[in-house]
């Protein structure tokens, strides 16, 4: 069957046309219509602008989904929307068209959590893989250990709680001057610095939890930073993203070590934005390979927001029966989460 699906809950509007059939998943489209140029105007997203640009763009990058996938709309067996989380205006342009366009045609409505989707990028580049897992998901919005025993099935076992690990990425990027979104910055900066130059706080919460807080890490850098320039003192941005860097990862992969005990799970999945940083995948990586574990993680086109993933997420709801009518509404969190 083919999937018609939509990503709208930040500032990316993406539309995609995927293919499942006899146990394959193939992305037929994936168009992208990125905001990031202009909300690097201040230094991060802006809602109403984003909402805005979704309306601007959802309608064209419909069409060309489709004639790039070369179907038309009568060949769509359903439709897929990212519900929540996410910004809620961003997401109620997409809801918005999807239950339009779906209505409209007679077509099944499919609505998919955002996290979900992330998580389920990796089955378009890894086939094999299947639930149980222990998943990952990483973003600027989202930081979450999961449980995934089945394709529709996730239970979160840990969480940060206060900020997301993209989120701290992306503020200390900006306080060192780093153009908006300092993630991809931050990553090559941190392979030219010394990651023991500087000591920064864990971002793992003490005790027997499998929780973050990134809140202190970040401000700990920031504090730094604006500590050597009230003195005068110049420092190194290399080694700053690197020691920062490092905290994070020796962070995330200490919960991760934890899980991996208390699940007994052993297919680890990385997903979302912040999965496309190179240290990170390097030493999830290192700890499964330390302990005999099957790795997984999309490739970096799939790690940021897009439709193809609303779409493989979708398959498997639509599967288990998952439908949407007229009432179908956005959330921005809360009760619809995982």
């Amino acid at each position: 069957m083919l999937i018609l699906s939509f990503e709208s809950s930040c500032d990316e509007t993406s539309a995609a046309v995927c293919a499942f059939e006899d146990g394959s998943k193939r992305i037929l489209s994936n168009i992208i219509a990125s905001q990031v140029e202009t909300h690097k105007l201040y230094g991060g997203v802006v809602p109403e602008i984003a909402s805005r640009a979704h309306c601007d763009v959802i309608s064209s990058i419909t069409y060309e989904a489709l004639e790039t996938a070369g179907v038309s709309l009568a060949d769509v067996g359903a439709i897929a929307v990212a519900n929540t989380p996410g910004l809620i205006g961003a997401l109620l342009v997409g809801v918005s068209f999807a239950k339009s366009l779906a209505f409209a045609n007679n077509i099944p409505l499919v609505p998919v959590n955002h996290i979900k989707g992330h998580i389920a990028a990796n089955y378009f580049a890894h086939p094999e893989l299947e639930p149980p897992f222990l998943a990952l998901a990483a973003s600027g919005g989202h930081t979450s250990l999961m449980r995934v025993s089945g394709f529709t099935s996730f239970e979160p076992i840990g969480a940060t709680r206060d900020d997301a690990i993209g989120e701290a990425f992306d503020k200390v990027g900006r306080v060192m001057g780093l153009p908006y979104p300092g993630g991809a910055e931050m990553d090559r900066l941190a392979s030219l610095g010394d990651p023991d130059a500087i000591k920064f706080p864990s971002a793992a919460v003490a005790g027997d939890n499998l929780d973050f807080s990134f809140s202190g890490l970040k401000t700990s850098v920031i504090n730094y930073l604006h500590t050597c320039e009230q003195k005068g003192v110049g420092y190194s941005r290399e080694d700053i993203a690197a020691s920062f860097t490092k905290t994070v990862v020796t962070s995330v992969t200490k919960k991760l070590d934890m899980a991996i005990d208390a699940t007994g799970l052993e297919k680890i999945v990385i997903a979302g934005g912040v999965a496309a940083n190179s240290h990170l995948r390097e030493g999830i990586e290192a700890l499964c390979k330390k302990r005999g574990l099957e790795f997984f993680t999309p490739p970096k086109s799939l790690c940021g927001d897009n439709a193809a993933m609303i779409a493989a997420q979708g398959y498997y709801e639509y599967l288990a029966g998952v439908r949407a009518d007229t009432s179908l509404n956005a959330y921005a969190s809360g009760r619809n989460d995982i």
